[in-house]
């Protein structure tokens, strides 16, 4: 299934989260936070101005970017999470 997102929101692919510490410990499930890091999958049209034209958005297809821990809403679709969310919600592109 295909997401496609509308006017201003983005689609965002969490990547996976460390394993281990700095220090070498391993992590159970239970005990790892939720990556504030992704991949941009999807773009809207932007976001809708006067006179009819659309924002263009900063962040493109491919993009890894970091993102609030707040951020949108999370949705599973066939067993895979994502992110929808607005550029509003994110903080940096990572090079």
């Amino acid at each position: 299934m295909k997401i496609v997102p509308l006017n201003d929101k983005i689609v965002v692919e969490r990547l996976e989260a460390d394993d281990k510490t700095a220090g070498g410990i391993i992590l159970p499930d239970s005990a790892k936070e939720k990556p504030k890091q992704g991949k941009v999958l999807a773009v809207g049209e932007g976001k809708p101005l006067e006179g009819g034209s659309r924002a263009p958005f900063q962040v493109k297809v491919g993009d890894r970017v970091l993102f609030t821990s707040y951020a949108g809403s999370e949705v599973t679709i066939d067993g895979k999470e994502y992110l929808i969310c607005t550029e509003d919600d994110l903080l940096a592109v990572v090079d």
